[in-house]
């Protein structure tokens, strides 16, 4: 394939896209890993490893929210470079600054905050980037799409854990550099694919003009729910797998999560290749009372195997209401502009932090009793449901 076809071939923009979420997952789940070794290497304590993750995400937050003004005004492909640009040198400074800068955990944490610069600018600019590219299945590509994160998950996992076996867990530093090749490789992906108006003539709606459409506020609830409701069950699969397979921790750390990603990037794979089959709305309702039947399971049934498996469907029934909201959004509001992604992605990630909080506080509430939590966050695929079923009764009667 020479260069010329590469800047003329849409396909091409979506590859580089693809590669950007496998780069996103790299950045959730490689230092989770770690945690321990920094523990021991470092001396850190468990709250200063604890705020690795609570940075990660809330610089990922702030980063949602500048760039419903900076990414239409520095562009799409610099703001594509500069997220693999930021990505790369975060992966890469985690194997040098902690010794460079003579305090490892600062060095940890400006690696930190380096590579979650580079992840949330890619959350808000990949979706819009493949819906603009001149395809036919829209929705089909979004969902495959974002299946690429639940594949880069499960691969960070086993080829971080085949290396730790192979060359040792002390070598994690040479991991961490090899993991920065994918983020830079792609840096120079992106300046030569093709990359298509978001919105025709660049003019999208502004943050007032959003918030004044009652459907964009249905929008922000449906993507809290998506968020919620895919994160207060995974954090808890690793304990669920302990407890349902009766396996280590460690492999209990290793299985829950796994299952649970790989069963969500299923499901968002058989809809990206079934989608002209399946209708969206139909597809994310039957989703939305899986989601409710598998929190039932999880929290209701006193057989940990069963609370295992409700766990691990949940994956598969979450899987494409991140996705599916986006497609719809982009088709109600086709002039909704970088804004538009922008603030859904910062309500769905208001939803990432908001799941799992809930079920920890009720849980904590009710003397430890995780069941108490998950039975509460139902809440959230319950509010899914009532949002999907009000989507499709107000355009058939034309409201909203």
């Amino acid at each position: 394939m020479n260069a010329k076809s590469i800047r003329t071939n849409y396909e091409h923009t979506i590859y580089a896209c693809y590669i950007g979420f496998i780069t996103q997952a790299v950045i959730n789940n490689f230092a989770p890993l770690l945690f321990l070794t920094f523990q021991s290497s470092y001396g850190l304590t468990l709250d200063r490893i604890t705020l690795i993750t609570t940075v990660n995400f809330l610089v990922q937050l702030l980063v949602d929210l500048v760039s419903t003004k900076l990414v239409d005004r520095i562009g799409y492909r610099v703001s594509a470079v500069s997220a693999n640009l930021f990505a790369g040198l975060g992966l890469l400074g985690m194997a040098f600054l902690p010794d460079l800068t003579g305090n490892a955990y600062a060095g940890l944490m400006i690696s930190v905050v380096f590579y979650a610069i580079g992840g949330g600018l890619m959350e808000v600019i990949l979706s819009p980037i493949v819906e603009s590219c001149p395809t036919e299945k829209k929705e089909a590509a979004m969902s495959l799409l974002h299946s690429f994160y639940c594949w880069g998950h499960v691969g960070v996992v086993l080829v971080s854990t085949a290396f730790f076996a192979l060359a040792g867990i002390n070598n994690w530093k040479i991991l961490s550099c090899i993991w920065s090749v994918i983020p830079f490789a792609n840096l120079v992906y992106f300046t030569q694919v093709p990359l298509y108006p978001v919105v025709e003539g660049d003019n999208g709606l502004t943050i007032k003009e959003l918030f004044s459409r009652k459907i964009f506020w249905l929008f922000l609830m449906l993507m809290v729910c998506a968020g919620a409701s895919e994160m207060a069950m995974s954090q808890w699969s690793s304990a669920f797998a302990e407890a349902g397979l009766k396996v280590s921790k460690t492999t209990g750390d290793l299985a829950g999560p796994l299952t649970f990603a790989a069963l969500m990037g299923t499901a968002r794979a058989i809809y990206g290749k079934y989608s002209d089959h399946i209708p969206l709305k139909k597809m994310m309702v039957f989703s939305a009372v899986l989601c409710i039947i598998s929190y039932s399971l999880a929290a209701l049934t006193n057989n940990a195997v069963l609370g295992f498996i409700g766990c691990a469907l949940c994956g598969f029934s979450v899987g494409i209401f991140w996705p599916g909201t986006f497609s719809i959004a982009a088709k109600r509001l086709p002039s909704g502009g970088t804004a538009m992604y922008a603030l859904m992605a910062l309500a769905g990630d208001l939803g990432c932090s908001a799941g799992p909080s809930l079920v920890g506080f009720v849980a904590d509430a009710r003397g430890g009793i995780l069941s108490a939590g998950l039975l509460t966050a139902m809440i959230f695929p319950v509010l899914m449901l009532a949002g999907l079923l009000t989507l499709r009764r107000s355009k058939s009667v034309g409201g909203l």
